[in-house]
Formats: C-alpha cells, structure tokens, sequence
C-alpha cells in the first residue's frame, strides 16, 4: 500500500502525492473518497500549485519544483525534455525520439513510466495520427484524462 503525503482533487479523480525529503517523487491517479491533507507547507505549496494549474493551465506554464526522479538515464534524458514542452504545445513521439535519436516506442516507454504526470508533461506527447496513449493505455479512462488535460491548455486533437 502507498502512502501519501497530500492528495489534490482534481475534474478527473484524486491524484496522491509522495515526497521524498520535500521533494516530490511521484504523482499517482488514486481511488480516494478522502482528501489526504499536506503534511508540511512545502508539501502544501506543491499542491497549491496543482490546484492553480488545474484552475487555470496559463497561470502555471510549467512547474519548477524540486523533485526526486528515479528512473534509467534514457527516462531521465526523455523526462528532461518532456518538460520544455511549453503548456499549449503537443510534440509526436516520432518528432521527440528524433529529436533524441531513438524510437517512438521508446518515448512512448519512457512516457508511461514518467513518476509524476502533470509535473512531468508526458500528456503533451501525443502520436502522429491523434491523441495517441496516456499511461501505457490507449483507451478508457486514462485516455480521457489526457484529454481532458489537453483541452484544458487549448490543444485540440482530432
């Protein structure tokens, strides 16, 4: 069992928030009938900032926040550049592995591991010939939040 920090509802569900030493580790879409209360002001301010965003994507073009990352240095390197995405903007996975030399399976992998989605703007990727997938799916319910996150920066894929 996960336990978390803080929990921020959002227009699609509860998302959990873990921290390792203040710093966030990882965003997860939870079940939740109740709301977990930050456990710290810097955790409290983390979800603020999520909550602007989900507010209104403009006023948090991107999220600067200390975060601990663990993944392979590939996943890094993705990660890395997932978050120069400007808010509003999608990119292929084709267009972004090459871009970084690689295959769009490849940063379709390293999307679907990303620790913490929203932070991290792996729904700004999306595939050649539409939305593409979100969280290692490619239909139901993830597919909606992607969608929902889109249309909430203006993007409109068709």
């Amino acid at each position: 069992m996960k336990i978390y920090q803080a929990s921020v509802k959002t227009p699609f569900g509860h998302l959990g928030l873990r921290f390792d030493e203040n710093r966030l580790s990882a965003i997860d879409f939870i079940d939740a009938e109740t709301e977990v209360r930050p456990r710290d002001e810097s955790v409290a301010e983390v979800c603020a900032l999520i909550r602007r965003y989900l507010d209104n994507a403009d006023t948090v073009p991107s999220f600067n926040l200390p975060c601990a990352l663990q993944g392979t240095p590939f996943q890094q390197k993705v990660w890395n550049e997932l978050k120069k995405i400007p808010c509003g903007t999608v990119i292929t996975y084709g267009e972004l592995a090459n871009k970084l030399g690689t295959s769009a399976r490849a940063i379709g992998n390293a999307c679907r591991k990303n620790p913490i989605p929203l932070v991290i703007p792996c729904h700004r990727v999306v595939a050649a010939n539409g939305i593409g997938g979100y969280s290692g799916d490619t239909n139901g319910a993830w597919l909606r939040i992607k969608s929902w996150l889109l249309r909430h920066e203006g993007v409109t894929i068709s």
